[in-house]
């Protein structure tokens, strides 16, 4: 079986029950999710509203991202999706898990599988605050 069993990015909300059912694996001593989720408040200012846009490359670029952390790790398996479209605060905007013999491991590769993901997948992040204020965040943030 694959190491690589789910990634994704969608317009809909995010089951983290979802991803982990997908990294479950016998063979694995450790699962390490990380899920991301809208804030009420970034850079000491409300959130009045944020929304997530992904270049059509994006999931391509996820999939190397993976392949990339299944090369680097001894990871049994792996999990990501990302949400695109308007979020409101709490919503789920990224999950990411990774299964591995021990948790060292998969702590470590369920880290660097985010911190890629943030860093070289093109997923944007739009983000209005309450005074009117906006920005955009995105790869390589």
């Amino acid at each position: 079986m694959d190491v690589i069993r789910l990634l994704g990015i969608r317009d809909t909300p995010l089951s983290v029950d979802e991803v982990l059912v997908a990294v479950g694996d016998h063979a694995a001593g450790g699962t390490a999710v990380f899920v991301g989720t809208v804030r009420e408040q970034d850079h000491g200012k409300p959130v009045a509203k944020l929304s997530y846009s992904a270049h059509p490359s994006a999931e391509a670029e996820l999939r190397q991202v993976a392949e990339k952390i299944a090369a680097d790790f001894p990871v049994t398996a792996l999990a990501a999706v990302h949400r695109v479209g308007d979020l409101e605060l709490g919503d789920v905007a990224v999950v990411v898990a990774v299964a591995a013999p021990h948790r060292d491991e998969a702590f470590r590769a369920s880290r660097r599988l985010i911190d890629d993901l943030k860093a070289h997948v093109p997923i944007w992040k739009h983000q209005v605050f309450a005074g009117g204020e906006a920005e955009w965040v995105g790869a390589g943030e």
